[in-house]
């Protein structure tokens, strides 16, 4: 698990070691093992290692092939290494080392871009033939690892994160502001290539990139075709031609599979436990499956009548787990970490859920270099509460009336809510009208900005437009997942730490989302598949939850206490909020006060104002 950046220059001009090292540098947290770097005419690649499989120097990157014609940088896990290199073995291949990289290199020698294909993990890499003189870049099925770029006339430059890259601008970056818009209504962030920086785009997942050095474009004045972008992987197609799980015992079997190949590595492995279904399926598996009897599990914990506090469930560990190690983020200490929380994320996130995660993995480090969590199973087996409404339409639509009224009666009687019948209500209506339903909901938007910005979203259509569960799910993996996954990439490599996320192994993905609706919700609950899949080996207590807790804080309280209403207030009024004319600082005044008063909860909106603003003041003020 690393960090990699590049430039690849357009007129021919040496790279010069400084900017690239200064792109390392930046982003050393990811990488503070080890780094190197290659030059070679109009072309620089550079790389921080963070040590995981094979800790000798033979792991170093960037890493050539026997014959030094192909060199590579690559941030990720082939979790299926091991396999593959006893494959390519018997084709004549020999390895220097003991990692991974090595193999990957190998059998894109062997295979070409079908190797893509052969590989289960996660992956942002690129390999640049020496010889031929072309630059080949790949981002895995998901977007588990991250792949930014800049491209501008005088030349090309990729980075893990986004920050090494605004080095290389000749003046301010620029805002997207349609970015901007889709954050602050629909709460979501990463559903197209644009980033929240106009300049900066990143590469797409389960999308290849190809630079020719020798090509017309590339040589001659015209060179809007450079990078050639191409999808590489359709995780519709897949399912399509995929067969779903016959039977919870399948589906236990292939995440026991999953997790398994999710332990390999030389260094210590824990896992971030949240209380919920799906990282507790995962601590049971290793359990009692895997008998991990130095397991060490992370938990961020509050007091018993706080917001998110779910200490009853974690408990259900005590004693079987070897070390739970808890952390107790606070107002406090949210307000101290704020510069570098937002340093950290590079871009504003929608609500303070990922701060918990944050301090986890800040309790992780020194204890663990690789954690294991539950991220994605709530996409892959619709565990969001408006997910209920998509399953709902699809009822509805498809006729199937007397079975909507039960699933519709078995939901309130389970959740006590109105949610999931609100949420069918909205995805029946039409594209406009969702658009225009979100921004009244928010009351402060200033109404310019608005009206520049409401038509142009994807998200109404792309990501709120699903006919039936299972189009909302695959919907959900090309348009929202992977905000969640990069948040995760930011938190744990902040602290030089290896995510990795089993429910995302791509065999489990592609079969699930081939299996019919009934299977993932049944009698007004969720992920019913995984629920009969840890019978006898989840505690019931778990096992059969009906709430969905996850990462959540007590951000309402914190936002009322009294340093936080001068910190808000005093941005509310600065000179630079209001200036920015995307918030009206009266209205969002106003809603604050209510919050005070207890009138309503404006704290996620009243987190976007602090993240948004403080972000501008550290990115492009």
């Amino acid at each position: 698990m690393c960090g990699i950046c590049g430039i690849i220059r357009f007129d021919n001009q040496p790279v010069q070691e400084s900017p690239v090292r200064k792109m390392m540098q930046i982003m050393k947290h990811r990488g503070p093992d080890d780094e190197g770097i290659f030059l070679e005419d109009n072309t620089g690649l550079g790389f921080v290692r963070l040590s995981i499989i094979d800790l000798s120097p033979a792991g170093h990157q960037p890493m050539f092939s026997h014959d030094k014609r192909y060199v590579i940088v690559y941030n990720g896990e082939i979790y299926n290494y091991i396999e593959l290199r006893e494959e390519l073995k018997s084709k004549g291949y020999s390895f220097t080392s003991n990692s991974d990289t090595d193999v990957l290199l190998a059998s894109y020698i062997e295979w070409g871009e079908e190797c893509l294909y052969k590989f289960n993990g996660m992956w942002a890499f690129v390999i640049y033939d020496r010889l031929e003189r072309k630059i080949f870049a790949a981002r895995d099925r998901f977007g588990i690892k991250p792949f930014y770029y800049l491209l501008t006339s005088e030349f090309f430059a990729f980075a893990s994160e986004i920050a090494p890259l605004l080095t290389l601008l000749s003046g301010k970056p620029e805002p997207d502001y349609q970015t901007i818009f889709d954050y602050l209504v629909f709460n979501r962030t990463d559903q197209i290539e644009n980033t929240f920086f106009r300049e900066i785009k990143k590469l797409k997942h389960g999308h290849k990139l190809h630079i020719n050095l020798n090509s017309p474009s590339f040589i001659g004045i015209k060179r809007a075709n450079l990078p050639e972008i191409n999808k590489w992987y359709d995780l519709r197609k897949q399912v399509s031609n995929s067969e779903g799980f016959n039977n919870p015992t399948e589906f236990r079997q292939l995440l026991r599979e999953s997790v398994g190949l999710r332990l390999r590595s030389d260094v210590p492995v824990g896992v971030c436990l949240s209380g919920g279904l799906d990282s507790s399926s995962i601590v049971s598996l290793l359990l009692k499956d895997f008998q991990k009897k130095d397991l060490n599990t992370f938990s961020a914990v509050y007091s018993r009548w706080e917001t998110g506090d779910e200490s009853d469930f974690i408990n259900e560990y005590s004693g079987q787990v070897y070390k739970m190690f808890y952390t107790s983020p606070s107002a406090e200490t949210l307000f101290n970490d704020i510069p570098d929380f937002i340093r950290t994320h590079g871009e504003p996130v929608p609500s303070t859920s990922p701060y918990a995660q944050f301090k986890v993995m800040e309790l992780a480090k020194g204890n663990v270099v690789v954690t294991l969590d539950g991220q994605g199973a709530d996409e892959v087996l619709a565990g969001y509460h408006y997910f209920f409404g998509f399953y709902f339409k699809e009822l509805f639509t498809h006729f199937k009336w007397l079975l909507l009224l039960k699933e519709m009666r078995a939901y309130l009687e389970n959740h006590r809510s109105l949610l999931g019948i609100g949420t069918f209500g909205y995805f029946m209506l039409p594209v406009f009208l969702k658009s225009k339903a979100r921004v009244s909901e928010k009351g402060y938007l200033a109404s310019d900005f608005v009206h520049s910005y409401i038509n142009n979203n994807s998200i109404a259509s792309e990501l709120y437009s699903s006919t039936s569960l299972n189009e909302a799910l695959l919907d959900h993996f090309e348009y929202k997942l992977e905000h969640l996954l990069k948040w995760e990439d930011r938190n744990s490599m902040w602290f030089s730490i290896e995510a990795r996320v089993p429910f995302l192994d791509y065999r489990i993905v592609e079969k699930t989302l081939s299996t019919p609706s009934e299977k993932i919700i049944l009698n007004g609950m969720t992920k019913h598949i995984l629920r009969e899949a840890m019978k006898e080996i989840l505690p019931e207590k778990i096992r059969m939850r009906k709430d969905k807790v996850g990462f959540e804080t007590p951000q309402a309280e914190w936002f009322r206490k009294p340093f936080f209403q001068k910190y808000i207030l005093d941005i509310a009024h600065s000179d630079s909020f209001m200036s920015r004319k995307i918030i009206d600082s009266d209205k969002a005044e106003k809603i604050y006060r209510k919050h005070l008063e207890r009138k309503i909860d404006a704290s996620k909106e009243i987190w976007k104002w602090i993240n948004l603003e403080m972000w501008f003041r550290t990115f492009i003020d």
